[in-house]
């Protein structure tokens, strides 16, 4: 794929006007122990908070995946994607991406203002449990650029018991040594300028006793446990682990609980109480010490002369202001664990690399033209296409249809955008909803696997001819379907 996120001259701010701007992330990880989803998760995404994050992302273990359950998944989302979208679209949010390897789900959301600044978007993963054959432990992990700033989002299940706390780090770093992309400036996880590692890591306490534990916790003494918590301790002996930061666990622990209650666990093996479900975060270690930026220039190597450049160019931050469990959801013998953060960035761009409209007045009367103009370079291709989608729509997918641009006059470099300045394409009227409503266009480039461009809202009207035919409109998959008044 050609990398799209060299930064362009064009596309660069003039640092001396431009500020850093804050973008708050609310983070979900949670094992769901093959349950059904509940009924409410209003509070477990603080959807009444005064403060509406710019970005979620929902990582999940344990998801059921059962042999029809899977398959009927992997045609359709799954109830757990499904009731999420449900949640977020109409607080217009999006699924920009999402992953799935058996029981882990991984789900990145994004408010509909930022969508076209979210670039090469790229997912993938590693099994790593039953020999690594039928992926019930490992990770799924989603990269993007927002803004300019690589980002990467690491959810783990790793393997359980008290006694396997090494393999859990060596599980860890087979997934980070594994897992690569196809961009050039990070082509891998540590490459990135900020990851976020969560998940059910399954790190447990160990030495202190059960009636100690249950002490503690039962008088909110949560700090006399961290000394023991596995993650904890192996992050003082593993390089691996000491570039990630954790906020303090100031919560109960959220393992093991019998269902429907917020009692600890009361079966034959009465396990103790643990922190297996975690957020961490890593922050690119800076190139060099900034006393030592203009001495040792000249013994860089360009990839790291690069970074130094780009990190003092365009500043990322991370502040994290909440990290607590949610006792009330209990479907499940894990509590769910959230952390929400605020990013503080200098955008390296804010102009999409497409503007686009609708042109005139759109029915199922008459063929509709979409109009369109690249305003950046991007990695074009054949396989562009503009989607019609309805306002409020859940996801890429959520289309109502699609046509494809026009291949050979779609912008590869900068002198083609001299020439190119407006494009049209029609979409046919056999296509458009006969009862019309709110829609928008959305431009999506395959190679950075993302939207990249998106309209004004318009008006789809009601078709007139269908109107006077007595015809119906009946709502089937996301597309109208006229049906004749005498069918009923």
């Amino acid at each position: 794929m050609e990398d799209s996120e060299e930064p362009l001259e064009s596309q660069q701010l003039d640092l001396g006007e431009k500020e850093e701007e804050s973008f708050r992330l609310h983070m979900v990880t949670w094992n769901v122990a093959t349950a059904d989803p509940p009924d409410d998760v209003t509070t477990l995404l603080h959807l009444n908070s005064p403060k509406s994050p710019d970005l979620y992302v929902i990582g999940l273990q344990e998801v059921y995946s059962g042999p029809l359950r899977f398959v009927s998944d992997a045609v359709f989302d799954d109830p757990w994607s499904y009731l999420f979208m449900s949640l977020l679209a109409p607080q217009k949010y999006i699924k920009v991406s999402s992953i799935r390897m058996q029981g882990l789900l991984l789900l990145f959301f994004s408010k509909l203002e930022h969508v076209p600044f979210i670039r090469d978007v790229q997912a993938t993963y590693t099994r790593t449990g039953l020999f690594g054959y039928w992926g019930n432990k490992g990770g799924v992990s989603i990269r993007l650029s927002f803004y300019g700033h690589t980002l990467c989002f690491l959810n783990c299940h790793l393997a359980a018991h008290m006694n396997y706390a090494s393999e859990r780090v060596d599980e860890f770093e087979y997934i980070m040594d594994m897992q690569s992309f196809d961009c050039k400036r990070a082509p891998t996880i540590v490459d990135h300028r900020l990851v976020f590692w969560f998940g059910d890591l399954n790190f447990r306490i160990q030495d202190h006793g059960m009636h100690f534990v249950r002490t503690c916790i039962d008088k909110q003494n949560y700090s006399l446990l961290w000394s023991k918590d596995q993650l904890i301790m192996m992050k003082q002996k593993e390089q691996v682990l000491q570039e990630f930061e954790e906020g303090p666990l100031d919560f109960q622990p959220t393992y093991k609980f019998d269902r429907s209650s917020d009692t600890y666990d009361t079966s034959a093996k009465k396990r103790k109480p643990a922190w297996t479900d975690r957020i961490l975060w890593r922050l690119r270690p800076k190139a060099l010490p900034p006393d030592e930026e203009n001495e040792n220039k000249v013994g860089l190597d360009a990839k790291k002369l690069k970074q130094l450049e780009e990190d003092m160019e365009y500043p990322l931050k991370i502040r994290q202001d909440v990290y607590t469990s949610m006792m009330e959801y209990s479907i499940s013998d894990h509590k769910p664990v959230i952390g929400i953060f605020t990013l503080e960035l200098r955008k390296t761009y804010e102009t999409p690399l497409v503007r686009l409209r609708a042109e005139g007045d759109w029915s199922a009367d008459i063929d509709a033209m979409v109009v369109y103009s690249p305003l950046q370079p991007f990695p074009s291709s054949t396989w562009d296409w503009i989607g019609l989608y309805k306002v409020g729509f859940s996801s890429v997918s959520d289309y109502i249809t699609y046509t494809w641009v026009k291949d050979n006059e779609v912008a590869f470099n900068e002198e083609v955008i001299q020439v190119v300045t407006l494009v049209s394409v029609y979409v046919s009227k056999e296509e458009i909803p006969v009862q019309g409503g709110d829609c928008v266009l959305c431009y999506y480039c395959n190679a950075l696997k993302c939207i990249i461009g998106i309209s004004e809202p318009f008006q789809v009207q009601a078709s007139k001819v269908a109107i006077e035919e007595g015809m119906l409109p009946e709502r089937i998959n996301g597309l109208d379907k006229a049906v004749s008044g005498d069918d009923f």
